[in-house]
């Protein structure tokens, strides 16, 4: 389950996607995640549906790589589904002791089911398509405006970049760790919760051992480099909106209009 863990992982490319100025990408994420969540009616949801293929074609990820960073989450989804199965009125398909199963319980699990979907799909293209430096500029810069005010801009990105870039650090560790107890004869399948709670104590505390100690050099190292914060940090790269930026804020603003006159006109 670990290795299937995706988020936080960069695949080098020359995409279209991975050519969009960063903040490009993080705003348009922002903007899709709310059409998501405003679309309404089974024509809104298929068009996104088609536009996120088109999207996964476009960034020349592996399909089966964008679609792999669902399965982490897919006990979430399929609780999700089963809850809005039982939990609304309307006709009666299907019925076991005190839960009834009707149509709007099926139709709003379905499209609740498709928006976490459609919300990992698009979060995991972020990160895959966008190195975590670019990430870090990106966001200082769209957070910039808040240092006015005091906001840290800079060590706020540098903290949400590295906790990100971590991730697949942190699980490749675990996974090291679960082979080693096993082979001292730890299980980890058999027994009760508590018992199962318990074995995953051997895991635990060399992990923390382990991220405390990589957090030491990391800062070790960032000192040797003479890192002192944001203040008077300049860039190798200057991030600039190209034409093919504000194409691409366009296009999704066209696509935001189109589903939302789908979802109000009841299609």
């Amino acid at each position: 389950m670990l290795q299937d863990i995706t988020l936080g992982q960069f695949f080098p490319g020359n995409s279209i996607l991975h050519k969009l100025d960063p903040r490009t990408k993080i705003i348009l994420l922002f903007a899709l995640m709310i059409l998501i969540f405003a679309a309404d009616g089974i024509f809104s949801y298929t068009f996104l549906i088609f536009f996120t293929a088109a999207i996964i074609f476009l960034s020349k990820i592996p399909p089966l790589t964008v679609l792999k960073s669902i399965k982490p989450l897919i006990w979430i989804i399929l609780f999700t589904l089963l809850i809005h199965f039982v939990s609304h009125d309307g006709e009666i398909l299907a019925k076991f002791f005190i839960f009834k199963i009707t149509d709007e319980g099926i139709k709003f699990g379905i499209f609740i089911s498709l928006r976490l979907i459609l919300l990992i799909i698009f979060s995991s293209l972020l990160t895959f398509t966008t190195s975590p430096i670019q990430l870090t500029d990106a966001m200082e810069k769209i957070l910039s405006p808040l240092s006015k005010f005091g906001v840290p801009a800079h060590e706020i990105a540098m903290m949400m970049t590295i906790a990100l870039r971590f991730i697949p650090t942190l699980i490749e560790e675990t996974e090291k760790i679960i082979k080693a107890q096993k082979s001292r004869g730890v299980n980890f399948e058999s027994g009760n919760i508590f018992k199962r709670m318990k074995n995953f104590v051997p895991i635990l505390v060399p992990l923390f051992l382990s991220s405390f100690r990589r957090a030491d050099e990391l800062a070790m190292a960032m000192e040797a480099r003479c890192y002192r914060g944001g203040e008077g940090r300049t860039h190798m790269r200057e991030l600039k909106f190209l034409r093919r930026d504000f194409l691409a804020i366009f296009l999704v603003i066209l696509i935001i209009i189109f589903v939302m006159i789908m979802s109000y006109g009841n299609f």
